[in-house]
């Protein structure tokens, strides 16, 4: 899994280490934009190029042919054919449009090509072209001759009211949304960075994106905000969360009349519903791309790339095309409303710079938890996890999250006095549900802990000895990312 980290950050890291509940090592994050494969030259490649004889010279127009020998009077109908340049039949002499009958030559039996199809393609746009060169001039001439009583083209409506979208449409969705997305553009004290996404949260000018797409300015760098017609503000980081992959931001000398996005209900998103990503893939602001939701609570532990922590969700899974700058963009549901935050997408691996793209596998921090944290971090400035108090590997091949035989650092696996250790829960253990969720890894785990709140209590199913048990826990709170 690879977050779409913007800019220069790095590529491919190795597997996360067994860690505590908090945040692991990032996993890698795609770089660069690949340059793409030069096109092979096909089998017929010299037919096509023989056909369109670049180095003959044409006359425009073509010359006017001696009239019929049966003249029409004006405005007859059908008009007479009109004249065809020779191009109309490929180059060459052929019998222009309206002959008498011919029967042409039979010609000597080809050997059959493998890429014959090709070639036919080619020849037949060059035939086409031809004679609708033809009947374009014919029709200009006869139009400025005076022997047509007037045009008849049609033009489409002008009128305003035909170009409005309704709201339930793409469009109409995109036109309401579009001026609440910003673009940011994040620089450390180096004059490296790299750019995402982000969308206004409230009328005070904070900004919900992504902690990735801001870490590498969030100490002693630059960050701007730019919105879809052009206005560029400052801004500064108010809070983020590692773990989340979540931050906040605040426009330094934010406009009157700012329009937050309306947050929607991430819980009652059903798969096959249809989504809207916004973002700035690649640099590319303001692009707007289509799909549906293919999964919900798919467990995704992603990195940044930059040798910090990992982040843990339990997130949306679209085939809406997300790639690197569409971070901290907003997914956005059938009415404009926002059901998600993009920020990580699966890739087939890169090498080299070249940054991986869209795979049609993207993911979405939940927008019910994103707003938790938001609201967290613009009141506190930290974020609040809930923890039960043990340490777990982070082995995806356990057939749940095992409880680690020692803690980090030295420390007990379970801290005493925790809520794991309230509950009975010893190391070993092997815990394979939360609540009614099945878990099937350490990551699984700690993204479903983080979908609650610190004093929610919940059930763990645990496998001791072979032996089922199930332990009612009530989840404890860390603050801040460590």
């Amino acid at each position: 899994m690879s977050t779409e980290n913007e800019g220069n950050e790095g590529t491919a890291a190795p597997a996360v280490p067994s860690v505590p509940s908090a945040p692991p090592v990032p996993a890698a994050a795609p770089e660069g934009t690949p340059a793409p494969p030069s096109a092979p030259a096909g089998p017929d490649s010299s037919d096509a190029a023989a056909a369109q004889q670049p180095g003959q010279a044409m006359d425009w127009p073509p010359p006017q042919h001696a009239p019929s020998a049966h003249p029409q009077p004006a405005g007859a109908w059908p008009p007479p054919p009109p004249a065809v340049p020779a191009y109309a039949q490929g180059g060459g002499g052929g019998p222009v449009w309206g002959a008498a009958n011919q029967q042409p030559a039979p010609e000597a039996p080809r050997k059959p090509r493998g890429s014959g199809l090709v070639a036919a393609v080619a020849v037949a746009a060059l035939v086409a072209g031809g004679i609708g060169g033809a009947l374009g001039y014919w029709a200009a001439d006869r139009n400025d001759s005076g022997n047509s009583s007037g045009s008849t083209t049609v033009t489409a409506s002008t009128n305003p009211q035909a170009l409005k979208r309704d709201p339930g449409t793409v469009a109409g969705v995109a036109a309401r949304a579009l001026p609440s997305v910003v673009t940011i553009d994040a620089q450390n004290g180096d004059g490296e960075g790299g750019t995402g996404t982000g969308f206004v949260y409230d009328k005070e000018g904070h900004i919900l994106t992504n902690n990735h797409v801001v870490a590498s300015a969030a100490n002693s760098g630059q960050l701007t905000a730019t919105f879809s017609n052009g206005k560029k503000y400052d801004a500064e980081v108010v809070g983020r969360a590692e773990g989340y992959d979540v931050a906040v931001l605040k426009l330094k000398n934010a406009p009157s009349g700012l329009a937050p996005l309306a947050l929607g209900n991430s819980d009652q998103v059903a798969v096959g519903d249809s989504t809207i990503a916004i973002g700035a893939p690649f640099g590319l602001s303001n692009t707007v791309t289509t799909g549906i939701i293919s999964a919900k609570n798919r467990p995704v532990a992603s990195g940044d790339g930059s040798g910090g922590s990992n982040s843990y969700m339990s997130a949306l899974q679209t085939d809406a095309s997300i790639n690197p700058g569409n971070s901290g963009g907003p997914l956005l549901d059938a009415g404009g409303a926002v059901i998600g935050i993009n920020s990580a997408i699966q890739s087939t691996g890169s090498s080299g710079q070249a940054q991986a793209g869209s795979i049609g596998l993207g993911f979405a921090i939940p927008i019910n938890q994103a707003e938790n944290v938001a609201q967290q971090l613009i009141k506190t400035g930290q974020p609040v996890y809930p923890v039960i108090g043990a340490t777990v590997t982070m082995d995806e091949k356990t057939g749940g999250a095992v409880i680690s035989e020692q803690g980090s650092g030295g420390t007990p696996p379970v801290s005493p006095d925790g809520p794991a250790a309230k509950a009975g829960l010893k190391a070993g253990d092997v815990i394979t549900k939360f609540d009614q969720t099945v878990i099937d890894s350490g990551p699984t785990l700690i993204g479903e802990i983080w979908t609650h709140k610190p004093g929610d209590k919940v059930t763990l199913t645990y496998k001791r000895d072979g032996k089922v048990s199930t332990a009612e826990v009530t989840l404890g709170e860390r603050k801040g990312d460590s």
